[in-house]
């Protein structure tokens, strides 16, 4: 049966970049319950790994003009910087 479903290129990349954001979540996910350092630091790099991934899909899409983002405002991100200021954990 041949495949009449042509996806664009703007549609693929959109795919992509869904897919390495659930992909993350689900390592960061394992990571956060991992029960030896060894398998922490493996679920680390992937988690790494696929960020960077993400990233370049991102990277692509921006440069594209697909994925428009806007400089945050400065007064905001100082009133955040304030609000959260002296926090500890």
């Amino acid at each position: 049966m041949p495949n009449n479903c042509n996806f664009s290129d703007r549609e693929m990349m959109d795919d992509a970049l869904s897919s390495q954001k659930f992909i993350t979540d689900g390592y960061n996910a394992f990571a956060n319950e991992c029960a030896t350092p060894a398998l922490l630091a493996e679920f680390m790099n992937l988690l790494d790994e696929e960020h960077q991934i993400q990233h370049d899909v991102f990277a692509e899409m921006q440069k594209r003009g697909w994925y428009a983002t806007e400089p945050a405002d400065q007064n905001k991100v100082n009133q955040a910087k304030q609000k959260f200021q002296g926090m500890t954990l």
